[in-house]
């Protein structure tokens, strides 16, 4: 479809998947992981995205520009687990078609 990306998500296991996301749907990239069930359930998306649990956080792998970390999420970031320098959280990253070709990582359960 031509509302869809192509995104390449590497699981807690290490397994490549690439998906197919809309961007005709509000939908962010906690709610793709959760839909194509990528993590197990209930590890992923705990807080519902609100940018309360860091279950979500991934690793930005390619060299997209993504909006701004907002204060809550960068709040939520400092008080997490296994952060780098390119961590965000899924619930904050909203499926445009700028992330045409988006690799993450998820980060390890916590």
């Amino acid at each position: 479809m031509e509302h869809d990306v192509t995104i390449r998500i590497k699981d807690r296991k290490g397994v490549i998947h690439e998906v197919l996301a809309p961007t005709d749907m509000n939908m962010n990239m906690m709610e793709i992981i959760r839909s194509y069930e990528l993590a197990p359930e209930g590890t992923v998306g705990i807080c519902g995205g609100i940018a309360m649990c860091a279950s979500c956080q991934c690793y930005i792998v390619s060299n997209h520009v993504l909006p701004e970390i907002t204060d809550d999420e960068d709040a939520m970031l400092s008080e997490a687990f296994n952060v780098k320098d390119n961590s965000r959280l899924g619930c904050q990253i909203q499926i445009t078609s700028e992330l045409e070709g988006l690799e993450i990582e998820l980060a390890p359960e916590s």
